[in-house]
């Protein structure tokens, strides 16, 4: 089974679903992600992510809103069940006395009638009494009024509440605290099937994001790939030869502001600018020879030092932009290579794997893409890729894949915003390509194609 995505760790999560498929789509800004895995039939895992911009499921403030409001539609509801009651309750007896003194009224008009029966005295205490009840008539009236308005109000209540509930119902059938503890154990098991992910086939480059304007045209910047998620530091290379300065900074916001934390001056400069931190050592190729040098920035000592056999150097087989960049050291998923050209193989681009410790090649890999042709190239998960410039219009053009020894023309775009790029290198912790864009240090978001394994995979 196949997933398509890349989870970058400066970056942005790329991958999107919907949370309701059938109703209106959340944005990821509104804070509505949730992380979900499940299995097949057939048992082999599957991954589906909203991905969450910021905090997973917080209490925005419009569901606070409408959960605040419900609470008092609900309490105004009570109260007015309250008095409905009791006013219903003293209804009866209005109710009871208007008869009554209706009853009364027409037998005063009974007796008026016929008041020449009765004594003058009873018939004028009568009418005294009758006189005081009259007010009490348009009072009556105006409380079954009242009454009905009650009524009124109670069914509105009801109403509005049925509108709300069905409103809140829309926006999420689970309680808040239900949906994090949720969403919590979903991203549990999506990290758990993440673990199942093989290497991944590039489909798209976004960006850049320009991190830092630094420095001459040309340039590299990195981070170990293999270092910890808490060790985020970051080396900087200014120039592509006649420079032995390698500047330190603790993370990239001390890179950003400028505050280097230590510099190294190593014993040979470098050529180009294609050098890679790996595992805490420095690997760059040694001016003016194909010599290979592994440098330890904690020893401050060369650790291995290994001529890289019948690669030209030197500006024989540069890439298009020139610079010395002959030979041009990275690492990915699988390990570290070193990507350059031989008058064995015409000219054309040559893969090696090397050896972290002892720089010996383990095996080399002949490809058909002249390497003077080529802007500049990285690995990801054993697959090199190709751009067919330096310049504005660069794209991802050739690939070439170790595992199967085979190769294929692609049409991957990306936007080199600055018109110069002198180095492009993948890091496989970041999932994100670092570049030095004409004396900009910029990163790029990479989109994968990944391929899950289960057990049965061998």
């Amino acid at each position: 089974m196949r997933a398509p995505g890349s989870v970058p760790r400066l970056l942005l999560l790329s991958l999107l679903a919907a949370l309701h498929p059938a109703q209106t789509q959340i944005s990821p800004k509104e804070g509505w992600q949730v992380y979900s895995s499940a299995q097949d039939p057939d048992g082999r895992c599957i991954c589906t992510v909203v991905a969450p911009e910021q905090n997973l499921c917080s209490r925005d403030a419009k569901s606070r809103q409408l959960r605040q409001l419900l609470e008092k539609v609900q309490n105004m509801s009570q109260s007015i069940e309250v008095l409905n009651l009791r006013t219903q309750r003293d209804f009866q007896y209005v109710l009871k006395m208007e008869t009554q003194m209706k009853g009364l009224k027409a037998k005063f008009r009974q007796i008026e009638d016929d008041r020449k029966t009765l004594m003058t005295k009873h018939f004028q205490e009568l009418k005294e009494k009758m006189d005081e009840l009259l007010p009490l008539i348009p009072v009556l009236e105006q409380y079954k009024t009242d009454a009905k308005l009650i009524t009124q109000f109670k069914e509105e209540i009801r109403n509005l509440s049925a509108v709300l509930t069905g409103i809140q119902e829309e926006i999420g059938a689970y309680d808040y605290e239900e949906l994090h503890q949720r969403v919590l154990s979903l991203e549990t098991r999506l990290r758990d099937c993440m673990k199942k992910l093989t290497c991944g086939k590039l489909m798209k480059i976004t960006g850049p994001i320009t991190v830092k304007i630094s420095g001459t045209r040309f340039g590299a910047w990195m981070t170990d790939p293999l270092a910890s998620e808490k060790n985020n530091r970051v080396w900087y290379m200014d120039s592509y030869t006649n420079n032995k300065i390698v500047r330190e900074y603790k993370s990239i916001a001390d890179f950003v502001s400028g505050a280097e934390s230590r510099t190294y001056n190593l014993p040979f400069k470098w050529a180009g600018t294609n050098h890679v931190v790996y595992n805490g050592s420095l690997y760059f190729n040694k001016y003016q020879s194909n010599i290979i040098i592994k440098y330890s920035f904690d020893t401050g000592r060369v650790l291995a030092q290994r001529s890289l056999e019948y690669a030209g150097f030197h500006n024989v087989y540069p890439y298009t932009w020139g610079g010395f960049s002959d030979i041009d050291l990275m690492a990915d998923e699988i390990g570290l290579w070193a990507v350059y050209a031989t008058n064995q193989n015409a000219g054309n681009i040559v893969i090696s794997q090397l050896n972290q410790d002892t720089l010996e090649v383990l095996k080399s890999w002949s490809t058909g893409y002249p390497k003077r042709s080529a802007g500049e190239s990285f690995m990801i998960c054993g697959t090199l890729y190709v751009t067919n410039s330096h310049l504005t219009g660069a794209k991802v053009y050739y690939s070439y894949s170790t595992k199967t020894s085979t190769y294929e023309y692609t049409d991957i775009p990306f936007h080199n915003q600055y018109f110069h790029i002198s180095m492009l290198d993948y890091n496989a912790r970041d999932r994100a390509l670092y570049a030095w864009n004409n004396g900009h240090q910029v990163l790029f978001n990479v989109t994968l194609f990944h391929v899950i394994k289960t057990e049965d995979d061998t």
